[in-house]
């Protein structure tokens, strides 16, 4: 299922960056489409996602791996744990701010990949990559900070649709593991969503058997896209 009127463009097969020795395609809007937050809201309801100016999807032909997921705001009931880790971070400073490049930020980017992502797609990371990768020309894009006494500790990239928030990426100091702070910025766009009165937050991608994956799973309800149907998962 794709949206009508759009052109669509898919990838020659290329090593996949989560299930070693499989294969990957990949699905992409005609980059010539006028994308607005309109289409794009349209687009996230057919499992699409964003990475700079491009929306894409997987399109894997047999392997269907990838399922897009998303949060019921007003269902949603923290677990334990994600409560303990909401109360161990109510001492920072949620700063929100317009996707603008800052020295800092791809500071603390760089530290994050090199220590958490070094055998990924995004190493090395370059400025280069960092702006494509996480702004582009049309999306309604915001940088939310968590700061602990001034000291940026993360940064989650997080686009603005009609009916909820895209949770783009995140990432954050990785001396700070105690904090769990990829977690609690999920929480916080959760509270956000809900403060703005959207019904979803969309967190792209899940995969079974990838587990640095598997903490998406872990807010439940969930909801997954089946077949071009969202489905409750509990």
């Amino acid at each position: 299922m794709t949206a009508p009127g759009i052109k669509f463009f898919s990838t020659t097969a290329h090593a996949c960056s989560y299930l070693p020795g499989k294969q990957a395609v990949t699905l992409f809007a005609d980059p010539k489409t006028s994308m607005d937050r309109r289409l794009y809201s349209e687009l996230s309801d057919l499992g699409f996602r964003r990475s700079g100016n491009y929306v894409y999807r997987p399109h894997c032909g047999s392997c269907q791996a990838c399922v897009a997921i998303r949060i019921p705001i007003e269902r949603f009931t923290p677990s334990r744990q994600q409560l303990r880790v909401w109360k161990k971070n109510q001492d920072l400073d949620v700063i929100v701010g317009n996707a603008l490049f800052s020295e800092e930020h791809y500071a603390l980017y760089e530290r994050y990949i090199i220590a958490r992502h070094h055998d990924g797609d995004m190493y090395p990371p370059s400025v280069e990559q960092y702006a494509s990768f996480l702004t582009s020309d049309w999306s309604e894009t915001r940088f939310i900070e968590f700061r602990l006494e001034g000291k940026l500790l993360a940064v989650a990239v997080c686009d603005e649709l009609e009916q909820g928030l895209s949770a783009v990426y995140t990432f954050y100091d990785p001396d700070d593991e105690k904090r769990s702070l990829g977690t609690f910025a999920v929480l916080w766009q959760i509270e956000e969503s809900r403060r703005l009165g959207l019904p979803s937050l969309y967190l792209g991608y899940w995969i079974r058997e990838c587990q640095k994956m598997n903490y998406k799973i872990g807010f439940r309800p969930i909801e997954l896209l089946i077949n071009g149907e969202w489905l409750v998962a509990r």
